[in-house]
């Protein structure tokens, strides 16, 4: 790292290293301060840029009072705009699978914040436990201590920002829980990321695209750059060629802090997605996700791979291999014993929900078969396009209803245009004619509003239905979508999130009396 922690700022200050911190909080009074906090980011990004400036600084002396639980763990990090929490989730499948005390950060979350900090069981599986809540609350109850000190003593301006303490809060609890190592999931860039107060042993970036242009930059050779700020002198960076702006940012960045770099073009298939197939193909698709499992043979060391992953959509496989490349890596130049078997299992066990997820049909108390969901996080216009090449794919005639939000400092109207025009029920084409578009605020400071939302869809002369809240939505959705056909719930991890709970919620394991 060019800029140290302000050690020798604490020691003047008489603020050493606080390794145990008798002042444990609950979990809930744990989860009122961070929602004290607000959102992640204000909608108006001038909050950060004028008052709180990005800074390592403050983690850095967040970390050391805490007697720099970073450095206990060896760790990956990832960061980029598409894709990350793929490639993270995937790859710590893989290092579960191989038998490795993994831990996993990702953000943000979809249902509870101990999603967030997950470590592996080590009972033969590729299965990961969330944060217990006691321990959460504890550990919390630490950070918080250790971060009010440091600003008695003058060596923090203002109190730490939510993602700062979550990060916190995972770095001690890996380094408690003694992990052979930490995959670590960037929040939102790179350089200035609290993650990046790591030192990685190996670096992963995924594709560059727009998003957080208020904060990163407004080109893609800008946020690139951003992205690179995870590299290391003489380090690793294991990524695959991509936009040209891009990849000139990344290796002009590369070259200068002489870092080697792995192509992971080489687990890359030459094969496509295989789709789920059945001789009662509107039973099976009702039930089980038409958009298939990404299915392929590699070769590698001499071996066939046998890849068969759960995550859908052709845009999957470059974050697969990029998993894959970074599992060689660790284990051909860090000592870590991951085999093909490993690999192989970890593929195929990887959880990664709300990214082009199928749930089944919901079969009401009355008897009525309600459509199935398809539940996509595509929250920037990559996102979009990506979702729309995976729509693309199911049957034409498949009836379809948009569920659509996204927060207002997103490109509202792009997303907009990509996705509407092909739910248009007034385009002509008759396969068409069944669908529907439903917009719906969602309840954060950021969110787009009804209004904008409903004038966007205006403009594009795309015909919609409003509702006033999520519930309604998703009740308006599966009354007007037939059981044949699917609801699609997209726009913010936000509106996925909701959704998906009051889904899962009322969704039952009958799946014999829906396929009936």
């Amino acid at each position: 790292m060019t800029a140290g922690p302000p050690h020798a700022v604490l020691y003047l200050l008489g603020c050493g290293p606080i390794s145990r911190i008798d002042n444990t909080l609950k979990y809930t009074e744990a989860l009122g301060t961070l929602s004290s906090l607000g959102p992640e980011l204000p909608k108006d990004p001038a909050a950060i840029t004028g008052v709180r400036k990005f800074s390592l600084d403050h983690i850095r002396a967040l970390a050391y009072a805490l007697g720099e639980p970073q450095t206990k763990f060896r760790s990956v990090l990832i960061a980029g705009t598409n894709g990350k929490g793929s490639t993270a989730s995937t790859l710590a499948s893989i290092m579960a699978a191989a038998d490795i005390r993994c831990g996993l950060y990702t953000s943000p979350h979809l249902k509870r914040v101990n999603e967030r900090i997950r470590l592996s069981r080590l009972d033969g599986t590729a299965r990961f436990d969330e944060i217990p809540d006691s321990v959460f609350g504890e550990i919390f109850g630490r950070v918080d201590a250790a971060a009010r000190s440091l600003i008695a003593h003058g060596a923090l301006p203002h109190y730490p920002s939510f993602f700062e303490l979550v990060t916190a809060v995972a770095f001690r609890y890996f380094a408690d829980q003694e992990i052979d190592v930490a995959i670590l999931e960037v929040g939102l860039g790179g350089r200035l990321d609290a993650t990046n107060v790591v030192e990685p042993i190996v670096s992963v970036i995924t594709d560059i695209g727009f998003d957080h242009m208020d904060y990163l930059g407004d080109t893609i050779g800008k946020i690139a750059a951003e992205k690179a700020g995870i590299l290391r002198q003489d380090g690793v960076l294991v990524t695959l060629s991509q936009h040209q702006d891009a990849n000139y940012a990344i290796g002009e960045i590369a070259i200068a802090k002489n870092v080697r770099g792995v192509d992971a073009a080489r687990f890359l298939p030459g094969t496509r997605l295989t789709p789920t197939t059945s001789a009662d193909a509107s039973v099976t698709a009702r039930l089980t996700s038409p958009l298939g499992r990404n299915r392929y043979d590699l070769s590698l060391e001499g071996e066939v791979l046998h890849i068969d992953s759960p995550l859908s959509g052709s845009h999957q496989q470059r974050n697969i291999a990029l998993a894959l490349a970074t599992a060689v890596e660790l284990r051909t130049n860090h000592g870590f014993p991951i085999d093909n078997i490993a690999i192989e299992r970890g593929v195929r066990d990887t959880v990664w929900p709300g990214r082009l997820e199928w749930l089944p049909p919901r079969l009401a108390p009355d008897g009525h078969v309600h459509a199935p969901l398809l539940l996509d996080v595509a929250h920037n216009p990559a996102g979009a396009w990506t979702l729309r090449a995976a729509l693309a794919t199911l049957p034409e005639s498949m009836p379809r209803t948009l569920v659509f939000s996204c927060l207002a400092d997103k490109p509202v109207e792009e997303m907009m245009q990509v996705l509407l025009p092909i739910f248009d029920a007034t385009s002509g084409d008759p396969d068409r004619v069944r669908d529907h578009v439903i917009l719906v605020p969602i309840p954060n400071p950021r969110a787009a509003s009804l209004e904008q939302l409903e004038a966007t869809a205006r403009g594009l002369d795309v015909p919609f239905h409003a509702a006033p809240h999520v519930p309604a939505a998703l009740a308006q959705a599966e009354a007007i979508t037939p059981p044949e056909g699917v609801i699609i719930i997209t726009g913010s991890i936000f509106l996925v999130a909701e959704a998906r709970t009051l889904a899962l919620a009322e969704r039952q394991p009958q799946s014999d009396a829906v396929a009936s």
